[in-house]
């Protein structure tokens, strides 16, 4: 071999190292998750939501009194105020009076929300004290809400301020119970927790009971309520807010909402996308990513791998001052994140009147 001839080679295995490890850096999922969904690579459809159960399931259980501290980092508003999605009338200081106090009417106190109604799990644990479907919410708006499904309606039984909630008879095909809708801008969050609930407790979803749900490991939601919940997380996509809640649970409670990281992840268990493999760290919510072969090593170039799109969205009717529920303005800044999960000092006394759901 001539000197040259050796030379060029040397260069040749420095560049092919050089272009290993930019392969190996790549391979990392989104939104600073490395490899954590790593084990559900290149599954689809059933085995997919089996492979990210197995992968989200084991998490720090939070006690019940250490959700109202979680909030701080959860949920609130760039404001300091509680991030409320039930009501658009409200402006609660964090950990202040109103926490769980309680109420008459809208604005009264602010307490926590199981998304998913806990009595449909019969107060089960972990799913009682799970934080990624326990929101802050208006006390008496969530008690008009009861453990009714999401759905959409016309609302004749109740709106809250500025029709920003309501309650009243199904309008949506398939079902025609009540329901209760949330405001647009956070139909898509709910969806998303929902897909997480159904996932996380693949083992335990079966034994479940509501009219959303369809006494299934998969597909686990019915058909109605499966409809629904695809296009309210098509039409309403993952934003800023979500996002950065989904890091704040990561660093409380220790594990993460996956269709939040990967937007469009749902079409992939139950859509459109069911017979498409899943990628970790070159997701595309759009179809398979693109392959461009340099040098002899395939590099993966990511599409929409899952970072976070503001979503465009009208301000809602009747807000307080200085409150904005819009997701495309609001950035949901979060305070320091403190892992250390502690009671609220001193929480109000939670009166009869309080629907604690």
């Amino acid at each position: 071999m001539t000197p040259n001839s050796t030379v060029r080679h040397r260069r040749l295995a420095s560049l092919a190292a050089m272009m290993l490890g930019a392969c190996v850096a790549l391979a990392q999922g989104p939104n600073n998750s490395g490899t954590y969904y790593k084990p559900a690579d290149g599954k689809s459809g059933k085995s997919l939501k089996t492979a990210m159960a197995e992968v989200i399931v084991d998490h720090s259980a939070i006690s019940y009194s250490g959700l109202w501290k979680c909030f701080y980092t959860t949920d609130r508003r760039s404001d300091g105020k509680v991030w409320d999605m039930y009501s658009s009338a409200t402006n609660y200081t964090m950990g202040g009076p109103q926490q769980g106090a309680n109420y008459k009417k809208e604005g009264d106190s602010y307490n926590r929300e199981h998304s998913m109604p806990k009595s449909w799990f019969n107060d089960a644990r972990p799913m009682y004290t799970d934080l990624v479907h326990i929101v802050p919410t208006d006390g008496y708006v969530n008690n008009r809400r009861g453990n009714y499904p999401f759905g959409e309606t016309n609302g004749e039984q109740y709106q809250s301020a500025g029709g920003f909630s309501k309650l009243g008879r199904s309008t949506t095909s398939g079902y025609s119970g009540t329901v209760f809708e949330p405001a647009d801008e956070y139909k898509g969050d709910f969806a998303r927790i929902y897909f997480y609930m159904v996932t996380c407790y693949e083992k335990r979803v079966a034994t479940w009971q509501s009219d959303m749900l369809d006494g299934t490991a998969y597909p686990a939601l019915s058909r109605w309520a499966l409809d629904l919940l695809l296009r309210w997380a098509k039409e309403d996509p993952v934003s800023q807010k979500e996002t950065e809640r989904n890091e704040a649970v990561w660093e409380l409670q220790g594990n993460r909402n996956p269709f939040v990281d990967y937007p469009g992840l749902e079409q992939y268990v139950w859509g459109d996308k069911t017979a498409v493999a899943f990628s970790y760290d070159h997701y595309d919510s759009d179809g398979p990513s693109a392959i461009t072969e340099a040098y002899g090593v395939r590099l993966y170039h990511r599409g929409h791998n899952g970072a976070p799109r503001r979503r465009q969205g009208r301000r809602p009717a009747g807000p307080s001052k200085g409150h904005i529920h819009n997701k495309q303005r609001q950035q949901g800044r979060h305070g320091e994140i403190n892992s250390q999960v502690r009671p609220h000092e001193a929480p109000p006394t939670t009166g009869s009147n309080t629907r604690q759901q």
